[in-house]
C-alpha cells in the first residue's frame, strides 16, 4: 500500500470551487482505495488530500487519466501551491 497526505493552497475565495472540481474527477481511479478531500478548519484557502493507493505506480498512473488531467487543468488557475506533507504506508482502512 502507498499513501499520501498533501495540502493544496488556493487563491482567496476559490477553495470550494477547487473542492467541487476535485470531487467530480476522482471517481474511477484504478488502485485507489481512498481519496479524502477535506477543507482546512483554520485556513479558508487550504485543502487537505489524504490518498490510499495499492501502489505508488497506481498513484502515478492516475495522473494520466483524462478525467483527472481535465480536473487538474480546470483547477490550476485557482491553485497557488501543492505541498506533499507525508508519504505513508497505510496498514488499515
Amino acid at each position: 500500500m502507498f499513501g499520501l497526505i498533501g495540502k493544496i493552497s488556493t487563491t482567496p475565495g476559490h477553495r470550494d470551487e477547487v473542492i467541487a472540481l476535485m470531487s467530480s474527477g476522482t471517481g474511477a481511479m484504478p488502485g485507489c482505495h481512498a481519496y479524502l478531500i477535506a477543507a482546512d478548519a483554520d485556513n479558508p484557502d487550504a485543502i487537505w488530500i489524504t490518498e490510499v493507493w495499492e501502489t505508488e505506480e497506481h498513484h502515478q498512473a492516475s495522473l494520466q487519466i483524462p478525467e483527472v488531467r481535465a480536473v487538474i487543468q480546470q483547477a490550476m488557475p485557482f491553485i497557488t501551491g501543492f505541498e506533499s506533507v507525508a508519504k505513508t504506508i497505510p496498514v488499515a482502512i
